[in-house]
């Protein structure tokens, strides 16, 4: 069978679909993977058939920002920004890009992650079985209905209907890697929901030999790719310095690790670490709530403070913070003293451990992408 995968071009929309496409490849099914030429070193590594479709987020943030009359990316109006970024110019790029290929290479199915409906609008157009691959919670307050309003909108303009007006998903099969003790059941109620386990993906990389052999509590820091900054991450730094711990700084392709030279020795800065195989010897995971990091860190069934910086991390720093996965803090509320204090309870919390142990379990027993593959055969009829 001829699958094509396809994801927006970041760690946090691509990353979360490669343990699937690498099970369907391992159980013999040839894989397309299409995403915007930023990521195609990635997926060629993987061993992929690249498909160059699409844009990057910041090409389509600045084509966004020029309907509103203005060329440069303005923070100030990253919302409306934002909104049609996703909702109109990124399905419009990989509906343009796709489809040709579609018609040429005839997919068996197109398996496409939630922020990606170009791809899936491509496939229902194409009359291709869809699957959409989610990347955490869904529920009415997901995506601002300023963007699903541009997704209907296209999607009616292509003459493809939608099942009782689906944006999210567009009312395919959906693959849930959230935990359902945390999931907006109801509102999948009326979708095909499949459950499977959330396996993080990291590039290959070797550990410092330190953390594996570490015995203070080890305390992991990263502000994800696209997030991160200096101030962000020296305000963290101060807070966890403090500590009876050992401190592992990821700095993120944004931050050269010299900006923090300044730093105790028990604080280690590295630009990059496999953060699937840190996470198993992790203690805490101070974290930007990126929905990568949040379900792997519930995945290893490690404590989580969130201090979200934008997009869907506020919705996930309070789902960590409401399931008593940990804390989070939101703005002001940011400080190194707040860092200190908050991460020193959280690696004192007992009903905490209990709750991350609780979460990790029920990640453990969901199904396998290896048990989800006969299952995406069976889909594509």
């Amino acid at each position: 069978m001829r699958i094509l995968f396809s994801s927006l071009g970041s760690h946090g929309h691509t990353y979360p679909l490669l343990p699937l496409a690498i099970a369907c490849r391992e159980q013999g099914h040839e894989v397309l993977y299409a995403v915007d030429s930023g990521f195609h070193p990635t997926v060629e590594k993987l061993g992929f058939t690249v498909v160059d479709a699409g844009l990057s987020i910041s090409d389509a943030f600045r084509q966004a920002n020029e309907l509103f009359g203005t060329p440069e990316f303005d923070r100030e109006m990253l919302r409306p920004t934002a909104m049609a970024g996703f909702g109109s110019v990124l399905p419009r790029a990989f509906v343009t890009d796709l489809e040709p290929v579609l018609e040429r290479d005839k997919p068996d199915l197109v398996v496409f992650e939630i922020m990606n409906p170009g791809a899936g609008l491509a496939a229902l157009r194409a009359g291709i079985p869809a699957v959409c691959h989610g990347l955490g919670k869904v529920d009415g307050d997901l995506v601002p209905e300023a963007m699903s309003g541009r997704v209907l909108e296209y999607a009616a303009e292509l003459g493809v209907e939608l099942p009782d007006g689906h944006h999210l998903g567009l009312g395919a099969p959906y693959l849930d890697v959230f935990p359902p003790s945390l999931q907006d059941l109801t509102f999948l109620a009326d979708v095909e929901r499949i459950p499977m386990r959330p396996v993080p993906f990291a590039e290959p990389g070797e550990l410092p030999g330190w953390v594996i052999e570490h015995e203070r509590p080890l305390l992991y820091l990263t502000f994800g790719t696209a997030f991160a900054g200096p101030d962000l991450l020296r305000t963290a730094v101060t807070g966890l310095s403090g500590l009876d711990a050992e401190v592992l700084v990821a700095t993120g392709p944004q931050v050269d690790p010299s900006a923090l030279d300044d730093v105790p020795d028990h604080v280690h800065v590295l630009p990059w670490v496999p953060q699937a195989d840190l996470l198993a010897h992790a203690d805490l995971v101070l974290h930007h709530g990126g929905a990568g990091t949040t379900v792997a860190s519930m995945s290893a069934g490690v404590p989580q403070l969130v201090v979200p910086q934008g997009a869907d991390q506020f919705r996930n720093a309070e789902i960590v913070a409401n399931a008593g996965l940990g804390a989070q803090l939101v703005g002001e509320q940011f400080t190194s003293d707040a860092v200190h204090e908050t991460v020193r309870k959280l690696l004192q919390d007992g009903d905490l451990r209990q709750a991350v142990d609780a979460v990790a379990t029920e990640i453990a027993g969901m199904p396998h992408p290896d048990e989800i593959v006969p299952k995406l055969v069976e889909l594509a009829g």
